[in-house]
């Protein structure tokens, strides 16, 4: 749907007035009517309403646009700017996005249309946005949606390895090129903002997050952040096409570095724990891939951390959370590095702080937090903050700034020029091209650990054995954050399994899940071993997972591996595990991470159509008592060190 803006129907010059606000309502659903069809001229022209309105012009520079708009609205106008309820809640309310003036809704995992189509997301938000439309002054809304690894709440989509199998890539351009697939196909579908990507330094293999960083060196995780200008363009000029989303920078700071056995949340062990250290090494190693992100690649959105800071240098024992660190938030990340972007809360982040909810509210605000993720209490939270303004403890300038920096998003983004969704770019959703570019990051993300006897790659004309329930399973392939929060097991969305992949390539392939399978007459066996989905806590280790390979991972390795003379191991994982004892039975190794939906291109290094090039982005242990263990550590003896990988010619 293509839309005009009709400035015949224009805004009052400064806050609406209780006498006049029901013909203005009147006089706005009208115009939102015109909305919805052909634009027609009405009233005035487009030029005198530009300069009665300098932010409805789009030739005005964007600090004019914002502090003009600004200063025409209401308290309550820009507390609702502040405050973000999921697409649940607004479904069951639509009134909400008018009744509270909205700044954002967003679609958490599963929180999908009906038949989760490309043209279904966009119709969903155009939908919410015609709404916006009818407010006063007619701000559109920003969706959100976890674009993390392709445009992953929606099926079909192109479905890219997670981020550690991009570090082991060592391919800036890959993923730059990848970042822009993700763009491309998430704007075409609706949301114009992602809650992606992860600057985070994964620093414990135990956290249930590992796979959404890019390794444990911080230099390494900078140099993937070409993966900001993939998402967002090179400048502000790029935003507004449709090529190019908002990108959140997450989660600040230091997520990936907290203590084993810290966390207070459910029973969550490592994530959203407690980050014990002094300032020289958060500067060193969770800072850092933020003063990229914002000095070089300005980013427009960074998330606050669930996690806490404990500052060693005055006594462990008091530490602060992330959502309410005005040090960090406003001193060091708005103010020393210039961050000109807005905060965006995590999930019912303040409702982790101390006291009632209004002290939880006011400090998350104090703390430097701009816009706030209420998934199904942003009325509460916008009557909250009201309260605190209007009773002094939030200070009005704070409310100022905070939404002028998220409308300055708004208008970076093009979205009052061109609020409604182009779908120029839907059909190129899942596309040909767009997967191709996904099974190449997954040949180049291959790490091969062990060759003895230059067992890789393998020739066509062998008969193999393949082995293992990952070999043929699209949902453990691709991991969490796949169509759900925690992914699932199974065909739960389109794509080629590792499996499928290997039979393209050899015609001579028998396939057992358990090993049951006669195995005389085999010249090679595949073990596909690994993990099923998880996200976040819920795969930290501790907490019902554990690095060690499970029993019949374990079984299928010594009865594969014993009974064929050449027997290559793949682990589908999304974090390194402990195979320390089962190495000598295989005669290769490879680490296949979670490839996503493109699990050919695991075969195109097996048969070297491609050769192997990837390396190791974080350190693989010996045991799992061996965690935490990182580059740089003293007496340092990991089973395979950081950077490790061996390389093969293309047969």
């Amino acid at each position: 749907m293509t839309v005009t803006w009709l400035n015949s129907f224009v805004p009052s010059a400064g806050p609406a007035r209780p006498s006049t606000r029901r013909a203005r309502r009147r006089l706005v659903t009208l115009a939102v009517a015109a909305l919805v069809a052909p634009a027609v001229a009405v009233g005035c022209s487009k030029e005198k309403a530009h300069a009665a309105f300098p932010y409805l012009d789009p030739a005005l520079p964007v600090d004019r646009r914002v502090s003009d708009l600004l200063g025409r609205m209401t308290l309550e106008e820009k507390v609702g700017q502040m405050t973000q309820p999921d697409r649940g809640a607004v479904a069951k309310d639509p009134s909400m996005i008018t009744s509270l003036g909205l700044g954002s809704v967003l679609s958490g995992p599963a929180l999908v249309p009906t038949h989760d189509t490309p043209s279904d997301w966009a119709n969903l938000v155009d939908g919410l946005q015609s709404r916006a439309l009818t407010t006063r002054l007619r701000i559109p809304l920003l969706y959100g949606t976890d674009s993390v690894h392709g445009d992953n709440n929606l099926i079909g989509a192109t479905i890219f390895p997670h981020n550690i199998a991009m570090g082991a890539t060592r391919d800036p351009g890959l993923v730059r090129e990848a970042a822009r697939v993700t763009a491309t196909e998430t704007r075409a579908t609706g949301p114009q903002w992602v809650f992606a990507p992860c600057l985070c330094v994964s620093r414990d293999l135990r956290w249930g997050r590992t796979y959404e960083s890019f390794g444990e060196d911080p230099n390494l995780v900078i140099q993937m952040e070409t993966i900001l200008e993939g998402l967002q363009g090179k400048g502000a000029q790029d935003l507004a096409g449709p090529t190019h989303v908002l990108a959140t920078a997450k989660h600040f700071a230091g997520d990936g570095d907290t203590t084993y056995g810290t966390s207070t949340s459910f029973a969550y062990t490592v994530d959203q724990g407690v980050m014990v250290t002094d300032r020289s090494h958060f500067d060193e190693v969770d800072l850092a891939p933020y003063v990229t992100a914002v000095g070089k690649y300005h980013v427009g959105s960074i998330m606050p951390s669930y996690s806490s800071v404990d500052w060693t240098e005055d006594g462990v024992g008091n530490p602060v959370r992330m959502s309410a660190n005005k040090e960090l938030l406003t001193d060091v990340l708005k103010k020393k590095l210039g961050f000109d972007g807005f905060l965006i809360s995590d999930l019912k982040a303040i409702q982790q702080l101390p006291g009632d909810y209004a002290a939880q509210v006011r400090a998350g605000v104090s703390a430097g937090i701009d816009m706030f993720m209420e998934p199904d209490s942003a009325p509460r939270f916008a009557r909250t903050l009201l309260d605190e303004v209007r009773a002094g403890r939030v200070p009005v300038p704070r409310i100022d700034d905070a939404v002028g920096r998220i409308l300055k998003a708004k208008f970076e983004l093009g979205l009052f020029e061109h609020p409604f969704t182009n779908r120029g770019n839907i059909g190129t959703v899942g596309s040909p091209e767009h997967r191709a570019l996904a099974r190449r990051a997954v040949a180049e993300s291959q790490v091969l650990l062990k060759n003895d006897g230059d067992t890789l790659p393998l020739r066509s004309s062998q008969r193999l054995y393949v082995a293992g329930v990952n070999a043929s399973d699209l949902g453990n392939q691709a991991g969490g954050w796949t169509t759900t929060w925690q992914g699932a097991s199974g065909d739960i969305i389109p794509g080629t399994t590792i499996l499928q992949g290997i039979q393209r390539h050899a015609a001579d392939v028998t396939y057992s899940a358990d090993a049951s399978a006669p195995t005389a007459g085999h010249d090679v066996g595949v073990v596909v071993i690994g993990e099923t989905p998880y996200a976040e806590g819920l795969g930290d280790v501790g907490n019902g997972h554990t690095l060690n390979l499970s029993d019949t991972d374990r079984a299928n390795i010594d009865k594969v591996c014993g009974a064929i003379s050449a027997c290559v191991v793949l682990d589908v994982a999304g974090r390194p595990q402990i195979v320390t004892d089962k190495l000598a039975k295989m005669d290769a190794f490879v680490m296949s991470w979670l490839p996503g939906s493109e699990g050919a291109g695991v075969a195109d290094t097996l048969f070297g159509d491609r050769s192997y090039t990837g390396r190791l982005p974080v350190t693989w242990p010996r045991a799992e008592s061996q965690e935490p263990i990182n580059i740089g550590d003293k007496n340092y003896d990991p089973l395979f060190p950081y950077d490790y990988g061996l390389t093969t010619s293309r047969r």
